[in-house]
């Protein structure tokens, strides 16, 4: 099933962002330093970090093999294959949209969406990626459509959370924005406590690490953009007890410090993913821990 009629050219896989190609492949750098990121090799087992991604050039240099080069370069040795034939997996791979190209403005996408039709989340695609980020798919089942939208008068497939005006928030490996109107997401149980999330990623992973919580009637909110916190205030300060999953960024750390100066109803619960950005962060990579512990053992 290919979304997108045309394939990419070489040159212009050259130019995708080889750190958000690596991203996509599940691999973090251990340090940044300026416009260099540094990983353990994804092409050899290492325990120090010797395999750096020059973010300006866009270049890779893994200076324990002695190689490096553009993405097409770090393709072949990476799927053991040959040039051909990784084109044609990254043009197999990257038809949800085009992926993020190195330097290329990112505009708000926003107000260009528009959402064709919303049904259950079937492309094998789609589903692969909730593996990815660790989602079982009964869950996203349950709280995300998969919806079809255009874009600049193109068709694209995505996951879909929608929020309490209509809106959606998309998401998919190579994409993330909102279709109008953006608003945040409400799940009221009647309950006197609310959990508040930033995005439905972290709210899904919560879900997935706690399925027994919604059956004791706990109340959430999606702000779906951190902005929209002070307009959900409200909805919150109906609630005996406050707890915030918020990211561990400094925006999150900006307005976690200013709930908490709000009232003692506020409470921190983002010490369950300490040193990871958010929720959905550390449920993936506690994941890949997991099989490295376990292929250690082997």
């Amino acid at each position: 099933m290919n979304f997108s009629k045309k394939g990419y050219s070489i040159e212009e896989i050259k130019e995708m962002d080889m750190v958000d190609y690596l991203s996509k492949l599940g691999y973090k750098p251990v340090k940044v330093r300026s416009a260099d990121y540094w990983y353990l090799s994804p092409l050899r087992d290492e325990k120090t970090s010797s395999f750096k991604v020059n973010k300006k050039l866009n270049k890779w240099y893994d200076h324990g093999l002695g190689e490096g080069g553009n993405l097409i370069d770090f393709g072949i040795l990476y799927h053991h294959c040959s040039v051909s034939d990784f084109l044609q997996k990254i043009n197999n791979d990257f038809f949800f949209h085009q992926p993020v190209i190195h330097q290329q403005a990112q505009g708000d996408p926003e107000h260009k969406i528009t959402i064709i039709q919303d049904f259950f989340i079937s492309s094998v695609a789609l589903l692969k990626y909730l593996e990815q980020r660790r989602i079982p798919i009964d869950i996203a089942a349950k709280y995300c459509r998969e919806v079809q939208y255009d874009l600049n008068g193109k068709t694209y497939y995505g996951i879909g959370f929608k929020n309490d005006s209509g809106g959606y928030e998309i998401r998919n490996p190579y994409f993330k924005a909102s279709s109008s109107p953006k608003d945040v997401t409400t799940f009221n149980n009647d309950s006197k406590e609310v959990l508040i999330f930033e995005g439905f990623f972290d709210f899904l992973s919560f879900i997935a690490i706690h399925p027994s919580k919604p059956k004791i009637n706990t109340n959430f909110l999606i702000l779906n953009s951190i902005s929209f916190f002070e307009k959900a205030r409200p909805f919150m300060e109906q609630h005996e007890t406050v707890k915030l999953y918020l990211d561990r960024d400094t925006t999150g750390q900006k307005y976690r410090q200013y709930a908490l100066s709000l009232s003692k109803k506020y409470k921190d619960e983002s010490s369950l993913y300490n040193n990871y950005k958010d929720l959905n962060e550390w449920l993936v990579n506690s994941g890949m821990q997991q099989k490295r512990q376990l292929k250690q053992r082997l």
